[in-house]
């Protein structure tokens, strides 16, 4: 590994956990506002991301727009995302240090 992906690694994983928050936060609010049944309002989520997808990867088609050098796999792209889905359905919570009972001191 080189010296500067490390620093990326770490920079991407606070972005990501960033945006997870956002998008909790969003979607908990929109069920919160008004009646929406969960599962519209999951599908609704599911739709905004196919369109996110779709406008990103327009950006990065033949004659990208971006110079990051992604370049869109649409198929192998839903797989990941897919796979991602059921990875989140089925991931039991990992137990936080902070939530564990003390034993002890140290």
């Amino acid at each position: 590994m080189h010296r500067h992906e490390h620093p990326r690694a770490e920079t991407e994983a606070r972005s990501q956990a960033a945006l997870e928050r956002a998008l909790t936060l969003a979607f908990w609010d929109a069920l919160e506002r008004g009646p929406l049944p969960p599962m519209a309002a999951l599908e609704a989520a599911a739709r905004t991301v196919g369109t996110l997808y779709r406008q990103i990867a327009t950006l990065h088609g033949p004659s990208p727009r971006c110079g990051c050098g992604w370049n869109p796999e649409p198929d192998e792209d839903l797989i990941r995302l897919e796979a991602m889905l059921a990875a989140a359905l089925v991931e039991r919570p990992r137990s936080m240090l902070e939530d564990l009972p003390v034993q002890g001191r140290a």
